[in-house]
């Protein structure tokens, strides 16, 4: 079967080397997600192991429509049979980019009536809408006139990994957390800090890479399982086998904040989903953090001044050039930020730049690179050493 995974916006090609890992096939990269060929299998660790997809899909139908009527048309005339009895229960989740179709809830209205009136024409009883729990979940993505149905797999968003359990004012996606510790290269054993760590998504999910755990093992259920094709064995053996390749990571990870109340947060989160003794959690302004060992990797996520709102945005974007630069000496630091001036104001050539999105906020994620010494040669004098480089 073709499936198709869920991301962000610039992970796409974090994804695909995730999917060759679990053994996918045919992997092709396309806006937003990734295509793969897959068993049975490969869809039950797709759920469960992928840290940057947000969804897995399976493609069924494909149909042009401009009217309410041709839409209707299309999707009853499609056999759902095979998917679903008409004792079961189904909810639709529509997508819609399309100037014959303007209302995302009138569209699923529509396919919903399709797919039920099909059931009543043949059996005589309509299946029900249960929108927390359905047997089906049923994606619909509109563009333009071409429509495209798919079966949810995922049920919840694959993103909500369970440690999540309190709000907090400004928190970072899951997924876009764990896809920024792949992108930075870290390999799990040196050093890793969050120094604005806010509720502690970032160091949960380099502490569940460093530990080997699937990101989405103690998730209670996904959509596949209320599936009529569902193989309980074979979802346990593949669960087994992901609890037997979690390790100790070597690698020491430190998450710090300000706020209290966050470092609470964090600190319950952990503890709850089984990582507080992988991390250590402390109360501490940006300013006194200090690098936890040699050659780390350092990931934040400071304020954007956009949802939190801070009146000296410059001054702290400057005070984190300083910092990365009298303290972190040896480190690769990476920075997200909506702010491109703010980023300027590090003061910091970036090693490299990512464009990724935080919601719906276009945000640049950037490495600044701490060399011990400056890559640049003073041909009188030899290499100049302790030289941060910046700009």
């Amino acid at each position: 079967m073709n499936l198709v995974a869920k991301t962000f916006h610039g992970l796409e090609e974090v994804l695909a080397k995730e999917l060759e890992a679990i053994g996918a096939r045919n992997i092709k990269i396309l806006k937003r997600a990734v295509s793969f060929d897959s068993n049975k299998e490969t869809l039950y660790k797709s759920n469960l192991y992928l840290r940057t997809a947000l969804r897995i899909l399976q493609p069924l139908t494909t149909f042009t429509a401009r009217t309410e009527t041709e839409l209707y048309d299309k999707v009853k005339a499609y056999n759902w049979a095979p998917y679903m009895r008409n004792d079961q229960t189904l909810a639709i989740d529509a997508v819609v980019f399309s100037r014959f179709f303007t209302h995302s809830k009138y569209v699923a209205l529509r396919v919903k009536d399709g797919i039920c009136d099909q059931f009543r024409d043949s059996t005589g009883i309509r299946p029900s809408v249960n929108l927390h729990r359905p047997t089906l979940m049923i994606n619909v993505h509109v563009a333009e006139d071409k429509f495209t149905l798919s079966l949810d797999s995922s049920g919840e968003p694959l993103n909500r990994r369970g440690y999540r359990t309190k709000d907090h004012p400004a928190p970072i996606n899951e997924a876009l957390a764990a896809g920024m510790v792949m992108l930075s290269g870290w390999d799990g054993k040196s050093p890793f800090m969050d120094p604005m760590c806010g509720s502690g998504t970032i160091v949960m999910e380099a502490a569940m890479i460093a530990a080997k755990m699937a990101p989405n093992l103690k998730r209670e259920e996904f959509g596949f399982q209320r599936w009529n094709n569902y193989d309980p064995e074979l979802w346990a053996q593949i669960v087994k086998e992901a609890k037997e390749q979690i390790v100790q990571p070597e690698a020491r990870i430190t998450g710090s904040d300000i706020d209290l109340r966050s470092i609470d947060v964090a600190r319950q989160s952990a503890l709850d989903f089984g990582l507080k003794q992988f991390i250590n959690f402390s109360k501490m302004p940006f300013v006194e953090a200090i690098p936890i060992g040699k050659n780390g990797v350092l990931i934040m996520n400071p304020p954007y001044d956009e949802r939190l709102k801070n009146s000296e945005i410059a001054k702290l974007y400057m005070e984190i050039g300083s910092q990365f630069k009298h303290k972190f000496t040896g480190w690769d630091a990476w920075v997200i930020s909506s702010n491109s001036e703010a980023l300027k104001l590090v003061g910091l050539k970036p090693a490299e730049k990512h464009t990724l999105y935080n919601g719906a906020l276009e945000c640049r994620f950037q490495k600044f690179s701490m060399y011990e010494g400056s890559k640049k040669i003073n041909r009188s004098n030899g290499p100049r050493r302790n030289m941060p480089k910046d700009v």
